[in-house]
């Protein structure tokens, strides 16, 4: 379902993949809600209705910071339920 995070450009991104559109939809719904209880907000795109790809950064710092690590360890949180 999901490969490692990759860093590019000062951010580190992530592409997950699901069975069909609900489920990635289902899936950035809760990603949404862990970003706004860590006020730590990740770009999000859904593509191909079935794949979702997340980019992590702290703008404030222009790098990744603890705060895109531990949002990361989050999310991957998520697809082990």
């Amino acid at each position: 379902m999901t490969n490692t995070w990759k860093e590019v450009s000062n951010s580190i991104t992530k592409e997950f993949i699901f069975d069909n559109f609900a489920k990635a939809l289902a899936f950035v719904n809760k990603v949404g809600a862990l970003a706004e209880s860590a006020d730590h907000h990740p770009d999000i795109s859904i593509h191909d209705y079935k794949k979702v790809t997340i980019t992590l950064t702290t703008h404030s710092e222009g790098k990744v910071t603890d705060k895109d690590t531990s949002l990361a360890k989050k999310i991957d949180s998520l697809t082990l339920r």
